[in-house]
């Protein structure tokens, strides 16, 4: 018998761990069924997630009230094969060996759920196309 493979892990990165990483590990979390390890963290963390980012994600039955913002630490960097920040500038730690991809995207902060939700679908088709890359068929 073969050993399985491990799972990959991917941490999202982003300022206060508010709208953009909560929603992109919510994603995650819900479309790769427990086969991806999944975090978020923020370089300076809220102290609660956006309450447009929560509706928006509740919108499309995915639930993320209980979540809340959790600061950086390297270890959550070491430990993770793919690190994707969302406009966290040079606060995120860089190791070498590490897959670091950089995704442009609006900051949800202080926006109304009408702002917010192109920006969850957004988070949605680039999070499809990762587990599309992690977890080839």
């Amino acid at each position: 018998m073969s050993t399985p493979a491990p799972r990959p892990s991917v941490l999202f990165v982003c300022v206060h761990n508010a709208g953009r990483s909560q929603m992109a590990a919510a994603w995650l979390t819900h479309l790769a069924g427990g086969r991806i390890e999944v975090r978020s963290a923020g370089s300076a963390p809220a102290d609660s997630v956006n309450p447009a980012a929560v509706a928006a994600m509740a919108e499309v039955g995915i639930d993320i009230s209980a979540e809340a913002p959790k600061v950086l630490t390297t270890g959550a960097v070491r430990s993770s094969d793919v690190v994707i920040t969302m406009g966290c500038g040079d606060t995120c730690p860089v190791f070498p060996g590490k897959r670091y991809l950089d995704w442009k995207l609006d900051d949800p902060a202080g926006q109304g759920i009408d702002a917010v939700r192109p920006i969850r679908d957004e988070i949605e088709t680039r999070v499809r196309a990762l587990v599309d890359e992690l977890l080839p068929s």
